[in-house]
Order: C-alpha cells, then sequence, then structure tokens
C-alpha cells in the first residue's frame, strides 16, 4: 500500500477517535465509533492482515454498534422523563 493512502487512513481513524470522545450527542458518537471501525479493518486490509480486517469488521463495526444502538433506544431523555411524570 501507498504510504499517502495509510496516512490519509491514519489521519482520518484519529479524526474520528478524538470525534467519538468529544462529541456531546451520544447517537452521533456511536456513528463516528462505528466509522473508525471501518476504517481500522480497512487499516488492517492494508496491513495485509485480512484474518483480524474481517473479524474487525463484524464484531466491533456489526455487533458492538448494534449493541450500542440498541441500548441507545432503550434510554430515555431528560425531556421525555419530565412530560411522562405529568
Amino acid at each position: 500500500m501507498s504510504a499517502p493512502l495509510y496516512s490519509f487512513i491514519c489521519f482520518f481513524l484519529i479524526l474520528t477517535a478524538l470525534v467519538a470522545s468529544e462529541i456531546k450527542d451520544i447517537l452521533s458518537a456511536v456513528i463516528s465509533l462505528s466509522v473508525f471501525s471501518v476504517l481500522l479493518a480497512i487499516a488492517f486490509v492494508a496491513l495485509q492482515a485480512p484474518d483480524v480486517a474481517l473479524t474487525q469488521a463484524v464484531i466491533s463495526s456489526g455487533l458492538i454498534t448494534s449493541l450500542f444502538l440498541v441500548a441507545y433506544s432503550q434510554t430515555q431523555k431528560e425531556g421525555r422523563r419530565e412530560n411522562d411524570e405529568e
């Protein structure tokens, strides 16, 4: 793999990790974490580790993101709780 393309992937890995850790909206953070996982799987393919890339794609991008989204859908926001109590 060429060095500029690998540098591009690494730059966006760092960027999505910072966005996921600093963003206030939980759903946006979950989406950013999912993008990070996909980019990491691409980086593993670029490093010629297809077995690790496949595991990363299936477990982190698929399963963990699904679990985060289910957990997010089961939580309530503050505004909804106050309206339900009235």
